[in-house]
């Protein structure tokens, strides 16, 4: 550290000259990012997959992406369903239809034949939108037609899942928002144009992580995700370990010394815990490389670039302006900072003084609210989880409760030989928990002497009967070698399946190299081990409220005018555990540095204690809420997956800040 703050204090233009230079060219080639991202979720080997990929490469759709649906309501819907159905297929070529009127398929029409549903599969393109190209074609027929006798309505599944299309909104909003939460908490911190350092180098920093995964996006194919973790955790992220040294140098600064000396010994003490911090969370998320899936890994190879830019601009620009117009950054604060919170001095000394009642408390608390974790299901939302009064999806809740069934929605589509699909349709209509199978034959339904089954489960594919169900329809086929078995509520199954048979490793993996890490950085075996065990009870908390939001419907309502999905997002908790883990670790070593800087001072524990809590209660109280305010702009993205990703992460942070941190980290460094 020292010699690395010689060296920017000795080049601090051209330090600064670098990183305006990074900065602008990442903020030019930003869209270019974007548009090179994927929205590819491939499973290579996974048999719902593999038939998903046949099914899209032999008919030109379907497999893993759901239908369109048509919804007419009003007198003889069944006609008008099948006239709008067949208006789409003319006039948009290479699209597939399945009305009431194929074999099988009389469900489509529900009780009293006031609705009726046609099942639209237009071409697919790449992107965001696999119906992007015809979609507004499609919209404009399905207008015309509701123009003129009954109503009809265009909705699907994808549809109300993206949030009724506008999943693909800027990251640019959600920044801006997380960056006007971190900008009031830094101004009640700093009181001064001091505030505005760490979000310039923020800023900085995220332009520099888009631009590095523009170079990556050349190597590997990177998820869409990673441009809303990369956005607002490298917010928190890069805020947070600027607001460490910043805070540490003010602190010297009051104390007599003067502003290159300060520099100096923030980077020495606060800058050593930012570059282990920054470690232990690019460890964390590389653990998600060794998940045998290309979407997981690219979120593990994309997110490790956010703390590895956010220590970068951290240990270089931060010293680089802080020696360059630091003081002039104190305007127009009056008197010195104090560096000691006389609140958390108190907190640590009551904690202390009843160890035990805090121990208890705490941990019976976090076991509540660990416990949902015990219910978890993983999936894609259920229809009845993504209702709201769009008129897209009242359309389709209509049509579920006037009979149509759920399964429609989402169909488990059945590949087969074209001469064996009659006596297979039969058999599957045997199956328990299907609703019905239907055996379209108009136009491009058979290709190559195969052909596509629609299997349309009784109850809602991703609830308890809907996985019930599927798993009797794999089974009923599974003597059948020439028979594949796809659609989304097949590949859903999979994806758990490839994502946590083997996710102990990963988890082992994340555990073991962050021990050796804490063990270096602390000079302890003991105080990682602690750490850890903390860290586990705090995200096992934040996995158990989100199961009561989400899944269970507890609030959701309230927060975010959405029911409970019934389920969580499958992939939801192992992208969590790697960001929080080490986002965690990160007030770990914030605090049990400063701890152990005072008890090398002194030699006494309980002291040490309040010492480094008092010194850090108010800078890890800071960091976490602007990293929660980060989460709540996250959630504000129309796409359900993500709404419930940022719930998990603002949980965990706010209850590893408060409760762990705060109350029980400091009785345990007591023992």
């Amino acid at each position: 550290m020292e010699r690395l703050s010689d060296q920017v204090l000795r080049h601090r233009a051209v330090v600064a000259a670098f990183w305006l230079l990074v900065a602008l060219a990442g903020g030019l080639l930003a869209p270019t990012t974007v548009d090179r991202l994927s929205y590819d979720f491939a499973l290579p080997g996974q048999p719902a997959y593999e038939a998903n990929t046949r099914i899209a490469d032999e008919f030109g759709g379907g497999g893993a992406d759901d239908p369109l649906l048509v919804v007419v309501e009003g007198p003889d819907a069944e006609s008008g369903a099948g006239d709008v159905a067949g208006a789409i297929e003319q006039q948009v070529p290479g699209t597939r239809v399945v009305t009431a009127a194929d074999p099988g398929a009389g469900s489509l029409t529900g009780e009293g034949d006031e609705v009726s549903v046609a099942l639209v599969y237009p071409p697919v393109t790449p992107g965001p939108e696999p119906y992007a190209a015809s979609q507004d074609r499609i919209e404009a027929i399905v207008s015309e037609a509701g123009a003129g006798s009954g109503r009809a309505t265009l909705t699907g599944f994808l549809l109300l899942a993206e949030g009724g299309g506008g999943g693909d909104r800027s990251v640019l909003v959600e920044v801006v928002l997380g960056g006007a939460g971190a900008l009031v908490v830094l101004a009640l911190v700093f009181a001064s144009l001091l505030a505005g350092l760490p979000l310039l180098v923020a800023a900085v920093s995220i332009l520099g992580t888009f631009l590095a995964l523009l170079g990556l996006t050349a190597l590997t194919d990177v998820s869409f995700v990673v441009q809303f973790l990369v956005g607002l955790i490298g917010l928190g992220v890069a805020i947070d370990y600027s607001l460490l040294i910043v805070t540490r140098w003010r602190e010297e600064l009051t104390a007599g010394r003067d502003n290159d000396a300060a520099v100096r010994m923030a980077m020495r003490t606060a800058g050593r815990s930012v570059l282990f911090s920054g470690v232990t969370v690019a460890v964390s998320l590389a653990a998600l490389v060794l998940v045998p899936l290309p979407f997981l890994r690219s979120i593990g190879l994309g997110g490790l670039l956010i703390p590895l830019f956010s220590v970068a601009t951290s240990l270089t620009l931060v010293p680089a302006l802080l020696s360059a117009v630091g003081p002039r950054l104190l305007w127009p604060r009056r008197g010195p900072a104090r560096s000691r919170s006389r609140f958390w001095e108190g907190v640590a000394r009551r904690v202390l003084a009843h160890r035990w009642l805090t121990i208890v408390g705490c941990t019976a608390a976090l076991l509540a609210l660990a416990a949902p974790v015990l219910t978890l299901t993983l999936g894609s939302p259920q229809l009845s989880g993504l209702a709201s009064s769009a008129p897209a999806s009242t359309a389709a809740t209509g049509a579920v409760r006037a009979g149509v069934p759920s399964g429609a929605l989402r169909p488990v589509e059945v590949l087969a030989p074209a001469g064996t699909l009659d006596g297979l349709a039969e058999d599957l209509r045997a199956v328990d928990g299907v609703g019905a199978v239907a055996q379209p034959d108009g136009a491009g339904w058979e290709r190559g002497g195969e052909g596509l089954l629609q299997v349309w489960l009784a109850d809602d594919p991703a609830s308890e009967g809907g996985r019930t169900a599927l798993a009797e329809v794999r089974a009923a086929v599974a003597d059948r070698p020439a028979v594949e078995v796809g659609g989304s509520p097949a590949e859903d199954a999979d994806f758990v399946t490839a994502v946590y048979d083997d996710v102990v490793w990963v988890v082992l993996a994340v555990v073991v190299l962050t021990f050796l890490l804490l063990a270096r950085a602390l000079r302890s075996v003991w105080l990682p081990v602690k750490a850890l065990a903390l860290n586990v009870v705090s995200i096992a908390a934040a996995y158990g409220v989100t199961v009561l939001v989400w899944q269970e419907g507890l609030g959701s309502e309230l927060l975010f005018g959405q029911p409970a999905t019934g389920v969580i997002t499958t992939w939801v908790p192992i992208a969590a555990f790697a960001f929080l883990f080490g986002l965690s670790m990160d007030y770990e070593v914030f605090i049990l540095a400063r701890m152990r800087e005072a008890y090398d001072e002194h030699g006494d524990t309980d002291r040490a204690v309040v010492d480094g809590i008092a010194h850090t209660g108010r800078l890890v109280t800071s960091a976490a809420l602007i990293l929660f305010l980060a989460f709540v702009a996250l959630s504000t993205v129309p796409a359900v997956e993500v709404k419930v990703l940022a719930t998990t992460l603002a949980l965990g942070i706010v209850i590893d800040a408060v409760v762990v941190r705060g109350l029980l980290a400091p009785v345990s460094r007591g023992w």
